[in-house]
This record gives structure tokens, sequence and C-alpha cells, in this order.
């Protein structure tokens, strides 16, 4: 439905620019252009509209680094989507992290998304490296380039995140052949 993608949209750009607890529903109503009835009747409160929110970002974020990294084929290129992610001018760091900042000890079902979120990336990652150890610890690095990023203004974060990555894997490739 038209209607309920662009409230969506809407939500998604008030609640990751401002953050969750900021936004009202008469603000998302006036940005989406429909009636307060309207908006309740597709989204019958502010915790259905920000799980709905969080559940289209998580399927769009991760959808989009797992087709860059597999049309290059290494998992390196997640970094690079990385950068480009944060190089956009509306980067605000992890929207699943933002939102459990604010909500997480209240809401069970943000704190659910949250992890899933990042338990999905996590995989993602361990399927890209090949072994579960590795990709966990490269996990750790992209997500310490997210935080330092969003907290920092700058896109360095990924690429050196990326150069540690690269000797995570020089130096198992490394053990696996004296083995």
């Amino acid at each position: 439905m038209i209607e309920q993608a662009e409230v969506l949209a809407a939500a998604e750009t008030l609640f990751y620019e401002r953050g969750v607890q900021q936004v009202g529903m008469d603000q998302v109503r006036a940005a989406a252009g429909v009636s307060l009835k309207r908006l309740y009747q597709l989204f019958p409160s502010k915790d259905r509209l920000v799980l709905d929110y969080l559940t289209a970002r998580d399927e769009r974020w991760l959808a989009s680094v797992r087709e860059h990294a597999h049309q290059a084929g290494t998992v390196l290129a997640v970094f690079d989507w990385l950068a480009e992610w944060f190089a956009e001018p509306d980067f605000r760091g992890c929207a699943f992290v933002n939102t459990f900042g604010e909500l997480g000890g209240t809401s069970e079902p943000v704190a659910d998304i949250a992890r899933r979120h990042k338990e999905a990336f996590r995989q993602l990652i361990r399927d890209l490296a090949g072994d579960d150890e590795l990709g966990d610890q490269i996990t750790l690095l992209a997500e310490g380039a997210i935080t330092m990023a969003a907290i920092g203004g700058t896109v360095e974060p990924a690429h050196q995140a990326k150069r540690a990555a690269l000797t995570l894997l020089d130096g198992s490739h490394q053990n696996r052949r004296l083995q």
C-alpha cells in the first residue's frame, strides 16, 4: 500500500534524524501528508509504527549490505559499503542501537528487533568470512566502525576497520597454512 509506505518513509526520516522519543505522531502525520485519523488506521499506535519502521529498515539495510558483499565476493566489501553509508549526509549511526538506547530498557519488542538485526548482521559476516570465529571478530570491527563514524562524523573508521579485518584474514590464512 503506497500510503502506508509513505508514512513509514516519513517516520523513518524523522525517527532516524531526531530519535523516536522526540518525534510525535502529529509530526509523522504532517511529514507524510495524511490525517491523524488515517495515520492511526494504518498504525494503531506509535509503538507499532516504531516496530514497523525498524523491521522495514532491517530488511532493506541487510539486503543492501548482502548484495554489495556478494557482488564483490569478499567480506572486506562490507567495509566499502559502510564507508559509502557513513558518507551519506543524513548518517546518524545505527538506527537499532539508537532506538535500543532510547527504548530498549522499556520496550522488549524494540530490544528483540535490535538483537535480531545484530544477529543477522553477525551471521552475514560469518557466512562471508567462511569461519564463525573470524566472522565474529570482523563483526566487532564493523560494529565499532559504525559507532566511531557516528560519533566522529567521518568515514575513516570504515577504512581503519577494513585494514584491521585484512590483518585478521591474513593471519587466519597464515595459520591455516601452518597447520
